[in-house]
């Protein structure tokens, strides 16, 4: 089975360490895994894309042409590549930080995550938010195990740093959970007609996806 990534952001953002990391990751349970990348006109601050693609079979394409998951990291980036999610008939899903305003032109489902306030914040360090991007990727997608995103990442980053970037990519861990769980929620709300009802009149009083895993 085939899965591809887009990781999307801004220069300086991490996040072809991140495609790194989760390549490796792929690597060490023991599937096949490919990783590119690409950068706007300024190495830092300009537009950055990193692409994963992960298969338990021969990869005969290095880049991703229908991702199954799509990090956004910055407004642009969500703008720029969250409008070909699903162009190619597939039912990708978008993983936006939360401080990214949604848009009702982009209809790929989406899951908004507060992955920079919590590398800022719960982890303490906001240079850590590519870690905590990768964990929710990694939590979410299921493409490698738990224990072969730690190690890969002890494997990669800065000595001196290992338990900072553990916790970052374990509050990433516990992201992806939340997500996954209000996921699951809705699904059972959904079989009722009056939670649905009352979800359709939230839509159409907001005019746009409040960002809840749809």
């Amino acid at each position: 089975m085939r899965v591809e990534f887009r990781l999307s952001g801004s220069g300086g953002q991490g996040l072809l360490l991140a495609g790194i990391v989760l390549a490796e990751a792929a690597i060490l349970d023991d599937r096949n895994a490919v990783q590119t990348q690409s950068y706007g006109p300024e190495a830092r601050g300009g537009a950055s894309k990193a692409e994963v693609v992960i298969s338990d079979e021969d990869i005969d394409y290095p880049k991703a042409t229908d991702p199954d998951y799509l990090l956004a990291l910055t407004a642009e980036s969500y703008r720029t590549y969250g409008a070909l999610m699903g162009a190619g008939g597939g039912r990708g899903l978008i993983i936006v930080d939360a401080s990214v305003p949604l848009s009702s032109d982009i209809k790929a489902r989406t899951v908004s995550v507060p992955i920079l306030a919590t590398a800022a914040d719960k982890v303490g360090k906001k240079v850590v938010a590519n870690i905590v991007a990768l964990g929710v990727l990694g939590g979410i997608s299921k493409a490698a195990s738990r224990e072969s995103l730690e190690a890969a990442v002890l494997k990669r980053v800065p000595k001196g740093t290992e338990e900072l970037n553990l916790s970052a990519l374990r509050a990433g861990f516990e992201l992806a959970e939340a997500a996954l769980a209000m996921r699951d929620a809705r699904r059972v709300d959904a079989a009722d007609p009056r939670i649905a009802a009352m979800d359709d009149a939230r839509k159409a009083r907001k005019g746009v996806d409040d960002g809840r895993y749809r």
